[in-house]
């Protein structure tokens, strides 16, 4: 999310002080969600990164933040960083779980993307001790045409495990991670996967007018999908956010949308866009619970001038196996 109104975003996020509300009525920007036993968990942007969890996915509960301090290696990242975390990703893997977040100044790339891993989600369970490990990958302005936010980890089919991530600049970026998900597998391994034309003219500090960021790949019917968010999150009524995909037979691309256009050469089939009810959609998440597939975003809601409310969807596919929302 790099264009953001920190006002209108802190605002927002005061807003949770019901212990218990109906899926529709939550506030939140980029979900993110994964199952534990008989409990949905479910992250998203906030101070310290904020976490509900859920029974049904509809009634949730707020639970504690993950950082009640911000991450000691913030600062040196993103001067005077007030522990406002963006765009967090949940992943369990060999017993353990995985959460990748990112730290960033607004509208600008001096971004980095976290890991911090725990043994359970349950935070009544007496082993629930979040244990931070600092910096996966890191964006520096005038060096990076990239931005280090907005990650999503996706295993291969041979179990290698690679972070996706990105916004604006020259577009959306895949690397190679080490076993221990934690650090950058040598030698470095970089693919660009999603692009949007970009103005000359533009400085390199400057995020650019290819408006596009957080990838998540999800793999289904022997493909990768990659869902990405076109145009502006973070605006209220003005947000003109909506959800994109392509796919690939293989994780590193390249992947084409619906008429063939790859997703590196600014292609991309619509998903979900604005509509009666609200102004934007985006920032989505996608798994398979119980049999059955479901997207998370967040989405700007006209009726409350612009709130951004969280919506679960239930994703079915098409004869030609592309996803459409029920």
């Amino acid at each position: 999310m790099v264009y953001k109104n920190i006002k209108y975003t802190i605002s927002a996020f005061l807003m949770f002080t019901v212990s218990a509300v109906m899926a529709q009525e939550i506030v939140v920007h980029d979900p993110v969600a994964i199952k534990q036993k008989d409990t949905y968990y479910l992250y998203c942007t906030g101070n310290g990164i904020s976490v509900f969890s859920s029974k049904d996915l509809k009634k949730w509960n707020k639970e504690p933040q993950i950082f009640a301090e911000k991450p000691v290696w913030a600062n040196g990242v993103a001067a005077d960083f007030k522990n406002h975390i963006w765009a967090p990703d949940i992943s369990f893997h060999n017993g353990t779980y995985y959460l990748y977040y990112s730290v960033s100044a607004f509208a600008k790339n001096t971004s980095a993307i976290g890991v911090a891993t725990n043994t359970t989600l349950d935070p009544k369970d007496k082993n629930y001790k979040w244990v931070d490990h600092g910096i996966v990958i890191q964006s520096q302005p005038n060096r990076d045409m990239w931005n280090a936010i907005d990650p999503n980890l996706v295993f291969d089919e041979n179990n290698t495990p690679w972070l996706s991530f990105g916004s604006f600049w020259e577009g959306l970026k895949l690397v190679k991670l080490n076993p221990d998900l934690k650090s950058i597998a040598e030698p470095q391994e970089w693919h660009t996967i999603a692009k949007r034309k970009r103005s000359f003219e533009l400085a390199d500090s400057d995020p650019g007018d290819g408006a596009l960021e957080a990838p998540f790949i999800f793999k289904k019917n022997g493909y990768y999908y990659q869902f990405l968010s076109w145009d502006l999150c973070c605006r209220g009524e003005k947000s003109t956010y909506k959800v994109v995909v392509g796919r690939a037979k293989n994780v590193t691309g390249p992947y084409l949308d619906k008429d063939g256009k790859q997703l590196d050469q600014g292609g991309g089939s619509l998903v979900v866009q604005g509509d009666e009810n609200y102004f934007g959609v985006g920032h989505n998440s996608a798994y398979t619970f119980d049999g059955k597939d479901y997207m998370f975003y967040h989405a700007y809601e006209k009726k409350t001038n612009g709130k951004p409310r969280l919506v679960v969807k239930e994703i079915q596919w098409d004869t030609d196996l592309w996803p459409v929302l029920k």
